[in-house]
């Protein structure tokens, strides 16, 4: 994530079918509501994404939907929402276009010891993590040999992300060059991302760019990102970086705090100019309906 969007964006991770053929695809593209209305008919649609995979374009963001982002817990939709960003752990929402969100970069909480120590950035023969997230250690990205294990490590979580219907995949920590010491360069993490553009494709995923704004013209050429999702772009005046890179393709969700400590209303920054078409307010743990604090508003 952007170092300061990270000091105010949820610790959790993270747009729903994938390419169908013939007339369902026109369904799908015209009337999301359509596509919700029946669980077999969106069976239908991701089933055949694997195999329209080697020959299709990944789908776009559809136009005029309300986007979501959920992942500190899948919950139902609301009405009017048509994309939704969940953590790769949690199946896609049904009869939407759904994100499948993949730590690309550095290891999960709770999965440190899963990864050979020879692919964690070590300094002084420890790991290095995260200073914003403790519990999150840097992959080593320096060497091809490292980032052909990483892929060998994250590309099956790509490959299930497409098995379980999803339409999409961000990635998120595109930027850990910037808190490695000097031990990794941009242009490691950028052809490890193109590697995992590459096997999201393959699989009939559209793939996302998550944060790191600075770097989205240069990642969306070296690397081929479809769209993507930002954190607090609004509150940071961020989001020319995106659209001049992606044009509409671009999903943005800000959080009561970024907003506060940069001065601004949400209304503000919705009527910014230059803010993307999808954007909406969660609030900063990314809780389900129900729970004390959470918080979900769109754009009026």
């Amino acid at each position: 994530m952007n170092s300061r969007a990270r000091n105010v964006a949820p610790h959790w991770r993270a747009l729903a079918t994938a390419l169908a053929a013939g007339a369902l695809t026109v369904a799908c593209t015209l009337s999301l509501t359509a596509c919700a209305e029946s669980d077999s008919v969106h069976a239908a649609g991701v089933s055949t994404a694997g195999a329209a995979a080697a020959t299709a374009a990944p789908d776009q963001l559809p136009k005029g939907a309300t986007p979501d982002y959920q992942l500190g817990g899948a919950y139902t939709p609301a009405t009017g929402v048509g994309i939704v960003g969940r953590d790769r752990s949690d199946p896609p929402a049904k009869g939407v276009y759904s994100i499948c969100y993949v730590n690309g970069f550095q290891t999960q909480p709770g999965e440190l010891e899963s990864w050979p120590k020879s692919l964690l950035l070590q300094r002084g023969g420890k790991p290095v993590y995260d200073p914003a997230w403790p519990d999150e250690v840097i992959l080593d990205t320096s060497t091809a040999t490292a980032r052909a294990g990483i892929l060998k490590r994250v590309k099956p979580w790509i490959e299930q992300c497409a098995k379980d219907g999803y339409a999409a995949v961000e990635f998120d920590n595109l930027d850990t060059f910037e808190r490695s010491h000097g031990a990794l360069k941009q242009s490691h993490n950028a052809a490890l991302a193109k590697s995992f553009v590459q096997v999201a494709h393959k699989a009939g995923l559209a793939a996302g760019q998550k944060n790191a704004p600075a770097y989205a013209a240069s990642l969306k050429k070296s690397a081929g990102f479809d769209f993507a999702v930002a954190e607090s772009c609004g509150a940071y005046n961020e989001c020319d970086f995106y659209t001049k890179a992606y044009g509409s393709q671009v999903i943005d969700i800000e959080y009561p705090e970024g907003l506060r400590d940069a001065g601004v209303t949400f209304a503000k920054v919705c009527k910014a100019q230059g803010t993307p078409k999808w954007m909406v307010l969660r609030d900063r743990d990314l809780t389900t309906p129900g729970s004390k604090g959470y918080r979900f508003q769109k754009c009026q």
